[in-house]
């Protein structure tokens, strides 16, 4: 794939991201929009191969970070939150044992 293709392509994902893990703060999704931008803008004239794949890299991170650790928190008084985890980020409640195992 064409290095403008993988571009376009984090840029697209940073978005998509961007929708769903700030999905119904237009605060946070106006600033993160504009930050995603502002920060392709700042590098669209880079012409070495080997920053522009660093770039890349980064953006992927960055998509992944923001996947895997931000939570959404709402206030709902003024001094209690109300947790909006996404889907993904839950995990299987395992039960827990405290006998140890038999061996046999």
């Amino acid at each position: 794939m064409g290095t403008r293709l993988k571009v376009l392509g984090v840029f697209k994902t940073l978005h998509r991201t961007r929708m769903a893990v700030f999905k119904d703060d237009d605060r946070a999704l106006t600033g993160e929009s504009v930050y995603v931008n502002e920060e392709f803008r700042k590098n669209k004239n880079e012409t070495s191969e080997e920053n522009i794949q660093k770039l890349i890299k980064m953006g992927s991170d960055v998509d992944i970070v923001l996947r895997q650790s931000v939570v959404q928190m709402e206030h709902v008084a003024e001094d209690k939150l109300l947790l909006r985890p996404r889907n993904d980020l839950l995990l299987e409640n395992v039960p827990y044992c405290d006998k140890p195992r038999e061996k046999s």
